[in-house]
């Protein structure tokens, strides 16, 4: 038994690999999954809202539990009032995005490129900029009442500016030399701005799409809340109104997974995919 001891013990004996405590390795195969990752952190946040509901800490006309919310869901969900309401979310915010990219990619380029009309258009658009979304609701109400229209253009107004932006910062980011080499192989102005200029300022116009639609979603809620006559912002300020406090949660929450899904599906990817196409741009070109 000695013997065997110190043969283990011996110098050329490989060790045996220690395993690690069954809680880690079931933490570890816990968080490589997607769902709980996603859905992981919600967790506490739950709980905590669900204890301080029974605790009793403020009225029931003031804070109500999850339970309550789940009930609500179900109940909008029987009479046919959160589909409703989403649906006319969604188009105002599809309406509002489609004008407010055909409108600030376009023109965040052409400032990007032309020198005169930066010096024309930079300062009204640093003074737009400055100026709130909601600031505009008293006169588009005046203009267009309470219409499709008045969202459609505050969602607009929230967008182009955030975008044009993103646009010239991402144009300033290509680098000249790419720009020189590609003309001094005889590539036109097109040419140039399609395969070096387009593809250089996709990074930055995608950063600026995102944080555009997510300026936007929010414009969305603040405008049906002040001139909407549907949708979620109206459905959290009709239930402020009637002291329906579920309701407002549900509307927050529905808000907030919404824009997640978005991000997570088509905006976070459309992101990373531009970032990565620039980043083998650059690798490419330190590599020449």
């Amino acid at each position: 038994m000695t013997a065997t001891r110190e043969r283990n013990a011996s110098p050329g004996a490989r060790p045996r690999p220690r395993r690690a405590p069954l809680a880690r390795r079931f933490w570890a195969r816990l968080s490589r999954n997607s769902a709980f990752r996603t859905l992981g952190p919600f967790v506490p946040v739950v709980a905590l809202w669900w204890l301080v509901a029974e605790a009793g800490v403020f009225p029931d006309a003031f804070f109500v539990g999850p339970d309550r919310v789940v009930a609500e869901v179900g109940d909008l969900l029987r009479k046919g009032i959160l589909p409703g309401y989403l649906s006319d979310s969604l188009t105002r915010l599809g309406y509002g995005v489609g004008f407010g990219l055909l409108i600030g990619l376009p023109m965040g380029f052409l400032t990007a490129m032309s020198l005169r009309v930066r010096k024309a258009v930079w300062p009204i658009l640093l003074f737009f900029q400055a100026i709130a979304d909601i600031a505009w609701l008293p006169i588009v109400i005046v203009w267009f009442g309470f219409s499709l229209t008045s969202v459609t253009f505050v969602i607009v107004y929230t967008i182009v500016f955030p975008l044009m932006l993103s646009v010239v910062a991402g144009v300033e980011q290509v680098p000249g030399e790419l720009v020189r080499a590609a003309r001094s192989l005889g590539a036109g102005r097109v040419r140039v701005f399609v395969e070096v200029i387009l593809p250089g300022a996709l990074p930055a116009v995608a950063s600026g799409v995102r944080t555009g639609l997510g300026y936007g979603w929010r414009a969305l809620v603040a405008a049906e809340i002040i001139v909407g006559t549907s949708g979620i912002g109206f459905m959290m300020f009709d239930a402020r109104r009637v002291g329906d406090v579920s309701q407002v949660f549900l509307g927050m929450i529905v808000l907030g997974v919404l824009w997640y899904m978005l991000d997570a599906l088509i905006l976070a990817p459309f992101e990373k995919a531009t970032v990565e196409r620039w980043g083998m741009v650059r690798s490419m070109e330190g590599d020449g």
